[in-house]
């Protein structure tokens, strides 16, 4: 058994824990956490070094999940998603469709056990009797648990994932609301659009969702007063953008039938710790 082996599996095992934490520190955390179990195992016990890491982060991200859904009550505001730069991913050349904010954010109705399955499964491929062995639950039962995590995120189908619309729109949204342009942000959004904005209690944010486009307009005329730099960036697999304002934060967006239907504000500096290097 070899430190070279787990290098090896290492982008694939923190893609498994960043799905099931939407933390990039979380992830990093339990991948601490595997490692020292994989030096510690009898090399005897482990056949297949990619099963075993991968039930070994599988269980401990359940167990970081559960814990942290236990504090979420001290958590000031919405919580969002760590947003990850996927210019030079971090987890290897794999599909990034499920690692968009909106997909994460999605995902944080399930409960651990569901989000485990629909991950292992989903992003994986792994088999649901495999499944069984992680969880301790029957292959049955984590079909079921699929089934039921699917039908949770059954929204998720209706989001586009073609990056030329998402930064145009994205481009359109944010030159129309930095220059007050309240018709074209009315043509662009959604008429239920939401706005998630997560500073944690560390940076201003409003502390629930905004619902509806006329209160969206309202806000975003007037935060974007302060706006004095935009540059864009690809995070979490799709088109973003890195505002510099009074506060620093990133934009991503969610877009159904043409028009924006999400818009994630994430402010929190301790989740932009690793974005282009600055912190």
């Amino acid at each position: 058994m070899t430190d070279r082996e787990f290098v090896e599996h290492r982008p694939m095992l923190l893609g498994l824990a960043y799905r099931m934490l939407g933390s990039v520190h979380d992830a990093e955390d339990v991948l601490q956490d595997a490692y020292l179990r994989w030096t510690g195992a009898d090399r005897g016990d482990v056949a297949q070094p990619r099963r075993y890491l991968t039930r070994v982060v599988a269980r401990l991200a359940i167990d970081a999940l559960r814990a942290r859904q236990a504090r979420r009550e001290e958590y000031v505001g919405t919580w969002l998603p760590e947003p990850v730069s996927t210019e030079a991913s971090p987890f290897g050349a794999v599909d990034a469709s499920d690692l968009s904010i909106a997909v994460l954010h999605l995902m944080e109705r399930l409960t651990p056990p569901q989000r485990a399955v629909y991950v292992l499964h989903t992003a994986f491929g792994v088999p649901y009797p495999e499944i069984g062995v992680i969880l301790e639950r029957s292959a049955d039962d984590c079909r079921q648990l699929h089934h039921r995590a699917a039908a949770a995120l059954e929204g998720r189908a209706r989001f586009s994932t073609d990056p030329a619309e998402i930064a145009r729109l994205l481009d359109g949204f944010l030159a129309a609301a930095r220059g007050g342009d309240v018709a074209r942000l009315e043509r662009l959004l959604h008429e239920d659009v939401v706005v998630w904005s997560d500073g944690g209690g560390r940076a201003r944010a409003a502390r629930n969702p905004i619902l509806g486009r006329i209160k969206a307009v309202r806000f975003f005329v007037n935060v974007s007063r302060h706006v004095r730099d935009d540059r864009p960036a690809r995070l979490n697999g799709e088109p973003a953008k890195i505002v510099d304002s009074r506060m620093r934060y990133t934009v991503s967006i969610s877009v159904v039938a043409g028009r924006i239907a999400d818009v994630f504000l994430v402010a929190n500096p301790e989740k932009l710790a690793g974005i282009d290097g600055h912190g």
